[in-house]
């Protein structure tokens, strides 16, 4: 509780999700918020030109290189990285606003991105999501019908380089079964509001009662 007695705004918890392309986490992370309250996917800045049905502000906060680049040079951002020729980056500020509400937060990053964050947020949850084979991965980009053979090849190699740093995350969800892999990840958030750190914040005007002497 505060100085004036009432209950303290509960902290929000910072989670960190990756995955290989193909391995589903975007689909997963949209099942996730649409099944639980109080979770937010944190909205990244890029310099791609939007495509198609994109909304900015809602698929991405997109910009130019040189307002990125301003913005890397004022430590706005949690973390960035260049993929090809463009910049995508997530905005410090806009994600501890979040949490100070009270909000879970997902970055939705690569391994490296989680890396970065890690070193600024150790408290954060780190989830890696895995495809249930090398087979099932090629099928599912293959499925999309967008990409040459030599764009899946690509795609596979660069996803089985991902792959060997699972090992750096917190939890592993393994993407066979979609409604199984969601109750993982539905599991591993009611987990981490049900620890002592945050139920000790929540509660703290019950179970100072109940322990009063």
């Amino acid at each position: 509780m505060n100085d004036s007695g009432e209950q303290a705004v509960d902290r929000g918890t910072l989670y960190v999700v990756s995955a290989p392309s193909g391995a589903g986490k975007t689909s997963l992370v949209k099942a996730l918020l649409a099944s639980m309250d109080g979770i937010v996917v944190s909205v990244s800045h890029t310099t791609r030109p939007k495509r198609p049905g994109e909304v900015d502000g809602k698929d991405y906060h997109f910009t130019d290189e040189a307002h990125f680049r301003a913005m890397i040079e004022a430590g706005e951002f949690l973390e960035y990285a260049q993929v090809f020729d463009n910049f995508y980056g997530t905005s410090r500020g806009a994600v501890l606003s979040c949490l100070e509400r009270g909000e879970d937060v997902i970055l939705e990053i690569d391994w490296q991105g989680a890396r970065q964050v890690r070193e600024q947020f150790p408290d954060c949850r780190s989830i890696f999501i895995l495809p249930p084979s090398k087979a099932a991965l090629r099928e599912r980009l293959t499925g999309r019908g967008q990409d040459s053979e030599a764009v899946i090849a690509r795609r596979l190699r660069d996803a089985e380089a991902d792959m060997t740093h699972y090992d750096e995350f917190d939890f592993v969800v393994v993407n066979d079964v979609f409604e199984r892999a969601l109750k993982d990840l539905e599991a591993i958030v009611t987990a981490q509001r049900l620890t002592l750190a945050r139920q000790a914040r929540r509660l703290a005007r019950l179970i100072a009662e109940l322990t009063a002497a």
